[in-house]
C-alpha cells in the first residue's frame, strides 16, 4: 500500500472545497497513488495532516488518530470509542484520538458527539486560535460539543 504525501491531501481538499466530489486520480498524486474521499475529509480539518500510517477505502490511520466516516449516531451513547481513547465526530467523519499530543486543527464547524474514554481522570484539552483554551473534558465523559472554532486539542 503506498503513502499519499501532505500535499496531494491539500489537493485533494481543494477540490472538494470547490465542490468536487471526485476524487484525485493517479496522474494529479506523487507516485500514482489515489486519494480516497475519507482522505479528502480528514485533509479539511487537520491543520497539520501528517502522512497516514495507511489509507484503505473505510479508513485512514495516522500515527495517534484514525478517521473513519462516522456511523449514525443519536448522540455520544451511540458513538463507539474503545478504551484510552478520545472519539468525535466533526461534520460526518469520526476522529479516533489515541496519541498524547497535539493535534492543529481547522474547518471544525456545527455541533457533534464526542466520548473521552480515557483512563479516568485524563483531561482533554480543546483551544481557542490563540492557544487559550476553549473547554476540557475530563475522562469519563461523553455529550455533544460545539466545534466551531476548535483550532487544537490535546487529547491527554
Amino acid at each position: 500500500m503506498k503513502i499519499v504525501k501532505p500535499a496531494v491531501l491539500l489537493l485533494a481538499a481543494t477540490a472538494l472545497a470547490a465542490g468536487s466530489t471526485v476524487a484525485a486520480t493517479a496522474a494529479d498524486s506523487p507516485g500514482g497513488t489515489r486519494v480516497t474521499g475519507l482522505q479528502q475529509k480528514a485533509g479539511q480539518v487537520l491543520a497539520d495532516v501528517p502522512q497516514p500510517l495507511r489509507v484503505s477505502a473505510d479508513a485512514v490511520e495516522y500515527e495517534g488518530l484514525t478517521v473513519t466516516d462516522a456511523p449514525v449516531t443519536k448522540g455520544a451513547q451511540d458513538l463507539a470509542c474503545a478504551y484510552g481513547h478520545l472519539c468525535m465526530v466533526v461534520n460526518g467523519t469520526k476522529f479516533d484520538f489515541y496519541r498524547c499530543q497535539t493535534w492543529n486543527l481547522t474547518n471544525w464547524t456545527g455541533d457533534g458527539p464526542f466520548t473521552n474514554n480515557q483512563t479516568p481522570g485524563t483531561v482533554a484539552k480543546f483551544f481557542n486560535r490563540d492557544g487559550s483554551v476553549r473547554w476540557t473534558s475530563t475522562a469519563y465523559q461523553a455529550g455533544t460539543a460545539t466545534w466551531d472554532p476548535i483550532w487544537s486539542l490535546r487529547p491527554c
